[in-house]
């Protein structure tokens, strides 16, 4: 996110506003004071190479309430600013929004209460957002990259090949747990990329008797004389039932259906950290300048949207039916429409879920 903070304080900065940071989230712009902070070229200094965000994040259940907003509210107007960039989720983006949409009502309330002033009001009459995707499991519909997701990646990459050299020399099976609550992404492009036998995603959900399907493939695996074996499981994964398969799950089934000792690897909170990848470095700088300039030309009216990716071009997304969409594929999977479920995640998602299984299938002996 660094890189998106460092191009929207210095494209502002360029073309002729005053850029400021909430630090902490909304919650900084509930508390005011220091947490709102003009800032200077020199700000973005060094910052493109960190990982995380310098600005701080954190949820905020007073922003979810009447009065957290309208202090927020408040303590923009008392630094001039009606103009946001919001780096996050779609939860983050979707509180943006409600936040923008009541702005002018919340404004009036505060001009009677005597805490703004008509002029103020008039001055500043409506919210101008725009959202950039910051999320590491790439689960916003419509870009084809969200900020982090290519730096998650890499993390998930580096350690399936870090693995894959002891399993080899041992036999052995593994089961790594990757981030993906409601998005499958990062589990099945790290499963093709590092070449493994199974994942689990939460896309689509595998049918009954997966377990049996499972073994099949890695000893087929074995027998086309593969020394390791290698099952990727993203944290949402569940069966049709809803019933969560998490990491120990597949391994009960494998001991318990086929006598295989299966090792376990939770990545946990390294996939979020660490040096961003140059990708992640670049795409985040061109969405951050985008949204700087757009916000600076925004006119009365004009609507909120979302920056993203759509064949390495950044592409204006209307924010509500973005987010919308998103969500859509959840219900998706809850009603059983698993295909839409994958079809919602863009064509390249379902090819690659097809050209995995290939990778995975030797042919019979007589065919090779």
């Amino acid at each position: 996110m660094n890189a998106a903070v460092r191009a929207v304080i210095r494209g502002a900065l360029v073309n002729g506003a005053e850029p400021y940071a909430i630090y902490e989230g909304w919650q900084g712009a509930i508390d005011g004071g220091d947490r709102v902070k003009r800032m200077e070229w020199e700000d973005a200094s060094s910052i493109i190479d960190k990982g995380g965000t310098i600005i701080g994040t954190a949820r905020s259940d007073d922003f979810r309430e009447w009065w957290g907003m309208k202090k927020a509210l408040k303590n923009l107007l008392d630094h001039g600013i009606d103009r946001v960039v919001v780096i996050g989720g779609d939860g983050s983006l979707a509180g943006a929004d409600e936040f923008r949409r009541e702005w002018p009502k919340m404004l009036a309330e505060l001009v009677e209460e005597g805490e703004v002033t008509q002029e103020t009001a008039d001055a500043h009459p409506e919210l101008f957002l725009i959202g950039l995707a910051g999320s590491i499991d790439n689960d916003l519909v419509g870009t084809d990259t969200t900020i982090g997701t290519d730096t998650a990646l890499a993390r998930i990459l580096a350690a399936i090949d870090q693995i894959s050299s002891t399993a080899a020399s041992h036999q052995r099976t593994f089961i790594l747990e990757v981030m993906g609550r409601n998005c499958g992404y990062l589990a099945l492009m790290s499963a093709m990329a590092g070449g493994c036998d199974y994942v689990l995603i939460p896309e689509m959900p595998p049918a009954d008797g997966w377990e049996e399907e499972m073994i099949a493939k890695l000893e087929m695996g074995r027998e086309a004389g593969r020394r390791e074996s290698m099952i990727i499981v993203a944290e949402g994964a569940a069966d049709r039932q809803g019933n969560k398969i998490d990491a120990r799950r597949v391994a009960e089934a494998l001991k318990e259906r086929a006598g295989i000792e299966a090792r376990i690897t939770i990545l946990g909170h390294v996939q979020r950290g660490g040096t961003p990848t140059a990708f992640d470095r670049w795409m985040s700088t061109v969405l951050g300048y985008g949204a700087a300039q757009e916000l600076i030309a925004a006119q009365p009216g004009t609507p909120a949207y979302i920056l993203g990716v759509r064949r390495n071009r950044v592409a204006r997304l209307p924010l509500v039916e973005t987010i919308q969409t998103t969500r859509a594929v959840r219900t998706a999977v809850q009603e059983g429409r698993y295909e839409d479920a994958v079809a919602s995640r863009g064509h390249g998602f379902g090819i690659t879920l097809r050209i995995t299984d290939t990778m995975t299938r030797p042919p019979a002996a007589d065919v090779r």
